[in-house]
């Protein structure tokens, strides 16, 4: 493949890695400190299935494959069902899981929250998935009964000729995919003059790989996680009291957890699509505010941002946070 032509014959040749990294996008307006203490924001909406989690949607595909559990050629040749994928998930995870298995020609079951935004709940059926939708938490929930993580198990176990579970939250697969892509780019993109990463937590594949890396090149970079305070309703993301359903969390590469009200992700998301040009999704509008804070407690350095997707999956959140977004966008009565 020709990264600099930019001339594919697959689509999943468009996933990120070192070669072809998710652009990097300096802060103008919105940085506190543009001189000293620069911020770049990493838009991951820039993947092309839309976020950060086509990196670990990837990984977990090709390990499936790898080992022997899913094979492009079974079934092709048949009138039999393909055997494919369950996975319980909140949106992102999901929508490239369920693109990339179309793309493989393997079916999928997402088994989903009832609280997930519409908008990625038609993504997901547009990208080819079928849903279970589940009365959970926002985001899955390790608990017993009905809790999607649960019943995506359920559905592996009990109908194993038909559906293998990656599971992103407890497969290293997930770790692996920023061990190998998001480090290295962060790392390539600033000629290793980072010396601050902000992110959110969710499965945690994402901090501990990118951490791993970085912390292993410069043992000096600090690890920022952003956390919602509780009772929030942003997709995708937990705060600590929440980790117990990942297996993948590793505080000791986590320098500082800043946890933001979560009316803040919606807030500074519409700031950074009005200020930045930005279409930012409420997790990078929380990431923002966590970076801002830590740039005005003084010194210098520079941030790197990631910011996991775009503002178009959460325009109904945000009219429920936001409701003067609603105006005039009816006719007179």
């Amino acid at each position: 493949m020709d990264h600099r032509r930019r001339v594919y014959d697959d689509i999943l040749e468009l996933l990120p890695s070192e070669e072809n990294p998710s652009p990097m996008v300096r802060l103008r307006k919105m940085s506190p400190e543009p001189e000293t203490f620069p911020l770049f924001a990493k838009l991951e909406w820039m993947n092309p299935f839309g976020s950060v989690k086509d990196r670990a949607a990837s990984f977990l595909l090709r390990d499936l494959e790898e080992r022997g559990e899913l094979s492009p050629e079974d079934g092709a040749e048949s009138d039999e069902p393909r055997r494919g994928i369950v996975e319980p998930t909140s949106g992102n995870t999901g929508i490239s899981l369920a693109a990339m298995a179309s793309a493989r020609g393997y079916p999928m079951l997402a088994v989903v929250p009832n609280k997930v935004p519409l908008e990625k709940k038609v993504l997901l059926k547009i990208a080819g998935a079928e849903l279970e939708v589940v009365n959970d938490e926002l985001c899955p929930s390790p608990g017993m009964g009905d809790g999607s993580i649960n019943l995506a198990k359920t559905y592996a176990k009990a109908q194993r000729a038909r559906y293998v579970m990656p599971n992103q939250y407890e497969n290293e697969a997930n770790v692996r995919a920023h061990l190998e892509t998001t480090g290295p780019e962060i790392w390539r993109q600033t000629d290793g003059e980072v010396t601050h990463v902000f992110l959110s937590l969710g499965t945690c594949g994402t901090v501990t790989g990118l951490a791993r890396y970085l912390k292993e090149r410069k043992p000096e970079v600090r690890i920022f996680a952003v956390q919602p305070t509780e009772g929030h309703d942003v997709p995708g993301l937990r705060n600590v009291r929440q980790l117990e359903v990942s297996k993948l969390f590793d505080p000791s590469l986590i320098d500082e957890i800043l946890e933001i009200d979560h009316e803040l992700a919606y807030t500074r998301a519409l700031e950074l699509c009005r200020t930045e040009g930005l279409l930012a999704g409420p997790s990078s509008g929380l990431i923002y505010e966590g970076a801002r804070r830590v740039v005005e407690r003084g010194g210098t350095g520079l941030g790197v941002l990631l910011f996991p997707d775009n503002v178009f999956k959460y325009t109904s959140n945000l009219v429920k946070h936001i409701p003067a977004l609603a105006e005039g966008t009816e006719p007179p009565s």
